[in-house]
């Protein structure tokens, strides 16, 4: 009897032992899963109101330096134009320094992200490039215009169904010309070599941004026109700045910047400098 009851408290003494000793092991690691969530809860903390794009002092511009006046090469071979200046007062706000690289048009939007930081090159806001893209609020407001030579009868929307039309790869004009009726469409990297092809009787007109337009008609004076796109029933377009994805606070902090360029009359010094004097 006396073994039995001995045996019967060793067992109980057992299992109180073994009890405790699961009790403080997980005491231990309650503590440490603690610990770990509210690390995490400061490290997000620390990281609200920071941008992966903004961490390293620089921001990585993409631009496409054939659309005068947004942007072109400058005398000193690097990027320059309305959308160059503008970005740069950006990064002054921002504190950061800019760096621009110029490539294809086409090639920007897949670029934001990976190669570049965000990319402006007087893109039009769409529902296509917001699928891939986020915008910054729009800065400026265009509408497509139609190059044409000198004596050319096209006049209206109808003339255009059937026409060779020369657009900038990737751009509004690009996707206006899609829908044209029968038009035989011609793409190009720049601008500019759809100009010269309409010159040389290749093509009956080309679609560009009005600005990139009318200086092209300065530059061929004599040898095109150009004409407003509401005479064809084109609808105005908004210029925006394109953003990684998700990015909110970029796209906050780039907002503001340019929020308040246009309240201290910056951003109106740099529209009379790029676009009204070019």
């Amino acid at each position: 009897m006396k073994k039995t009851l001995v045996a019967m408290m060793a067992a109980l003494l057992c299992i109180s032992l073994f009890a405790g000793c699961g009790g403080s092991a997980q005491e231990p690691a309650a503590a440490q899963e603690n610990a770990g969530k509210e690390e995490t809860e400061n490290a997000a903390e620390e990281n609200a109101g920071e941008s992966e794009a903004l961490a390293d002092g620089i921001l990585k511009v993409g631009t496409n330096a054939e659309f005068p006046p947004f942007e072109y090469v400058g005398d000193n071979g690097e990027p320059d134009g309305f959308d160059i200046a503008l970005i740069k007062e950006i990064g002054k706000k921002l504190g950061v320094e800019v760096q621009v690289e110029n490539m294809e048009f086409d090639a920007l939007v897949a670029s934001i992200g990976k190669k570049v930081d965000v990319a402006i090159a007087g893109m039009t806001v769409t529902d296509e490039r917001k699928k891939t893209v986020d915008f910054s609020n729009p800065y400026y407001m265009a509408v497509q215009y139609v190059i044409l030579p000198e004596g050319s009868g096209i006049a209206g929307a109808e003339d255009l169904s059937g026409k060779k039309i020369g657009v900038q790869l990737g751009t509004t004009g690009d996707f206006i010309a899609e829908e044209i009726e029968n038009a035989e469409v011609s793409q190009y990297n720049k601008a500019l070599d759809a100009v010269n092809d309409l010159i040389n009787g290749r093509l009956d007109c080309v679609i560009v941004d009005k600005n990139p337009a009318l200086v092209f008609e300065t530059r061929f004076e004599g040898q095109v026109k150009a004409v407003d796109g509401d005479n064809f029933g084109f609808e105005p377009e908004e210029y925006a700045i394109s953003l990684p994805k998700g990015d909110t606070v970029l796209a906050e902090k780039i907002n503001a910047a340019l929020q308040e360029m246009m309240e201290d009359g910056t951003f109106d010094a740099l529209v009379a400098e790029y676009i009204e004097e070019s």
